[in-house]
């Protein structure tokens, strides 16, 4: 082999560094020159002290040193070597011309990697050298990846342990001591493992070893252990059985891992999938399979089960006045009440459900939180119906108590609905639906109360579902109707307006209006039925005008929840562009007690229709309690008085009292006043007398539809034949009225009146 040659290996240096160390000149050259030959750089040293001066600043590949050299031979030299940092390691030959087995024994003892006898085979000695590299590489490698894996062990809390049959007990890895809080000096006993867990969970431990070696089958296992130091882990022990030649069993090799945090972290994990973070309580995932297996344990064993559905009565307001931390705050101590009065169980698994026994059903009751305020209460047994009657009572009691949030004392009340397994359901799903029923049905008699289901609560539910599916096609199936109620001015006897009431005409029938309205509130459909009002009225107002001169206005009762739409103004105003009328052809009619509500959101709306000529009338003036003040800054044009001090009229001084006032108090603020539900004569008259002279009612006429309305108007209006024309003085009726003729006649509106 040239100089130039290469070792054939691929992870071995390119050219090995090796220091050469011998005390004989001839043979020092002519082995530097034989190696360097066979592909070595060799560097060369004449005694052991000149080579550990060369060491002290430089690390070769590998040393080769003669063994009998004066002063320092190579056993002294390799013994020095090997004691200083970093060459524990490194290969070293020992070259020697004794052939015995006490120098070679000598060679080892000193820390030589290997001997070589010496000769002028340079290919062996070069093959020897080679062995050695491959060697010491391979071991650097061992040692590196034992290192890597001690390192890996000790960061998964990991060590491993062997047991062989009938020699005691296991034997442990440093890492293994380390995961039971111990050092590398000390032993672990299996008799120590024992006293390191609680009595229960030792005489599982031991029942699963005696199946485990029974079977010779494989070991996995958590244990949690009390360490010397006094902290409690988790310990995961897992093994696997080793066999000789024969099939018999010889002993155990596994590992041990502290598994303490991921059991943890795990358990948050179950936790937050099947409790409720603000209150604690079980959440609907959690409630569904508590419920599940209470139905099947009844089914089972032939006992009634009862959900109870609590819905909290005005949390919402108290939300929306104090803030959501203050609803935070009662929230979680409603929770705390309901948790309080039944048996609650905060986590129940299923396989220790099953190991309880035949009545581990029991341990299911829990008050859980669905979302938002409403909580169910689930008792996995009960004798009857009495027994959870029992429970909402409880809850309605403690529910009554005052509540101290963002440091105000509240009240909240309860509504709460019972479903019993089976009489009112075979699954969750039912039970859930009829406990709902029950709970709107106390709803809407007044809340406050808990209430039981009976199926006819069911055939109202299902009624109101399908009057809520057929109210969305309404619009669409062209069912909707206006009915106009007259304004009369008595003085001038005539029509000065009207009121539209909207009508549901279904199948053929007229659905009043307290069946669909509020169900039209309360679903959101209010706003597209108050559109189509809007432009009904709007396209009515076109007709009148153009069949006997309508100039007046039509009145359009809308929710106050439409007032705070920023496109009202433009849905009007493309309404009445559309069929050519002006803005103030349609009148806006809000209750006071809607106006009230959200005053400060409508406000915005009311100046913009102010602008654009639309006018506002207050509906039901004198039933909210509110501040008069908002009269002086609103633009509003029209007070109508309610018909709760109209009834009266005549009869009681208190009820003319406060019309008197209603009435001054318009004229006072430049305000139309108007009356509404004047039945007679008597009301007319005395409303009259105290200076109203703009009156609606079944006196003039009832609701009509808009073609009855042009009949009334030729048949009884001009011709003078309505009871009450006449019955108030004023100007000549045959001069005011014009005759109707279909064609060019015109109802002409009054001049100025008292209160118009």
């Amino acid at each position: 082999m040239n100089a130039g040659a290469t070792l054939d290996d691929d992870d071995l240096p390119r050219q090995p560094k090796v220091l050469l160390v011998d005390d004989d000149e001839v043979n020092l050259l002519l082995t530097s020159i034989a190696l360097r030959e066979r592909g070595f750089a060799i560097t060369e040293a004449t005694s052991g002290q000149q080579a550990m001066r060369l060491l002290a600043d430089w690390l070769p590949d590998v040393v080769v040193l003669d063994a009998l050299m004066p002063e320092l031979d190579g056993f002294d030299t390799c013994r020095q070597l090997r004691a200083m940092p970093g060459f524990e390691s490194l290969p070293v030959l020992m070259l020697t011309g004794l052939d015995d087995d006490a120098s070679i024994t000598r060679a080892y003892e000193a820390g030589a990697t290997d001997f070589f006898v010496k000769s002028t085979q340079w290919s062996l000695l070069a093959g020897r050298l080679r062995y050695l590299l491959r060697s010491s590489r391979t071991r650097q490698e061992l040692e590196r990846n034992k290192a890597r894996l001690a390192r890996a062990q000790d960061l998964a809390r990991m060590g491993s342990f062997d047991w062989r049959r009938g020699t005691g007990g296991p034997v442990f890895s440093v890492e293994g001591l380390r995961v039971f809080g111990l050092g590398p000096e000390d032993r672990l006993s299996f008799r120590t493992v024992l006293r390191m867990l609680p009595q229960d969970d030792r005489d599982g431990l031991l029942t699963v070893l005696r199946e485990v070696l029974k079977h010779s089958s494989v070991l996995a296992t958590d244990v949690p252990v009390t360490l010397m130091d006094g902290r409690q882990r988790i310990v995961h022990v897992e093994a696997e059985p080793e066999f000789n030649e024969h099939g018999n069993l010889v002993g155990y090799t596994g590992i041990v891992q502290d598994v303490t945090d991921r059991r943890m972290a795990e358990d948050r994990i179950r936790h937050l999938a099947n409790f409720d973070s603000l209150t604690g309580l079980p959440n609907r995932r959690q409630l569904m399979w508590r419920t599940e297996r209470a139905l099947e344990h009844a089914r089972r064993l032939g006992h009634q089960v009862a959900l109870l559905l609590i819905d909290l009565d005005r949390f919402k307001v108290i939300n929306d006045t104090l803030g959501h931390g203050a609803g935070d705050e009662l929230l979680m101590e409603v929770s705390r009440r309901l948790r309080s009065c039944v048996r609650h169980s905060d986590q129940v698994m299923e396989s220790a459900l099953e190991a309880m026994g035949s009545r581990s059903h029991r341990t299911l009751e829990a008050v859980g939180r669905l979302g938002g305020d409403e909580f169910v209460a689930l008792l996995p047994e009960v004798g009857d119906e009495r027994d959870a009657e029992r429970v909402a009572r409880r809850i309605l009691d403690l529910m009554r108590e005052p509540i101290f949030v963002g440091g105000q004392e509240c009240f909240v009340t309860a509504s709460v609905g019972i479903a019993l397994f089976p009489r009112d359901g075979a699954t969750m799903a039912d039970l859930m639906r009829n406990a709902d029923v029950a709970m709107y049905s106390v709803k809407s008699s007044g809340r406050n109360a808990a209430s039981l289901y009976t199926p006819g609560l069911a055939g109202k539910g299902r009624e109101k579902l399908e009057l809520e599916s057929a109210l969305h096609k309404a619009i669409e199936r062209d069912e909707l109707v206006l009915h106009y109620q007259p304004k009369i001015d008595v003085l001038a006897g005539r029509m000065v307006g009207a009121e539209a009431l909207m009508r549901w005409q279904r199948g053929g029938v007229l659905v009043p209006p307290g069946d669909f309205i509020p169900l039209a509130e309360e679903t959101g459909l209010i706003t597209p039925l108050s559109e189509w009002a809007i432009r009904e009225a709007a396209r009515q107002a076109r007709l009148w005008q153009d069949s006997f001169g309508f100039a007046d206005s039509i009145a359009v009762n809308l929710p106050n929840r439409l007032f705070e739409r920023t496109d009202l103004v433009e849905h009007i105003h493309d309404a009445v562009t559309t069929y050519g009328v002006p803005h103030h052809a349609i009148q806006l009619e809000i209750t006071e007690t809607g106006l009230m509500k959200d005053l400060q959101n409508v406000i915005p709306s009311l100046h913009r229709l102010n602008e654009i000529g639309v006018e506002i009338s207050i509906d039901d003036f004198g039933t909210g309690y509110s501040s008069l003040a908002y009269l002086t800054t609103l633009p509003i044009s029209e007070l109508k008085i309610d018909r709760s001090f109209v009834r009266d009229l005549g009869m009681t001084p208190q009820s003319s009292a406060v019309v008197t006032a209603i009435i001054a108090l318009a004229r006072s603020l430049s305000l139309r006043v108007i009356a509404e539900g004047v039945e007679n004569l008597r009301q007319m008259e005395v409303l009259h007398r105290l200076g109203c002279s703009v009156m609606q009612g079944f006196l003039f006429s009832k609701p009509k539809p808009a073609d009855e309305i042009e009949a009334w108007l030729q048949q009884t209006v001009l011709p003078r034949k309505a009871p009450w024309i006449g019955k108030v003085g004023g100007p000549d009726f045959g001069e005011t009225l014009r005759p109707f003729d279909g064609r060019d006649s015109r109802l002409k509106p009054a001049g100025g009146s008292d209160g118009r």
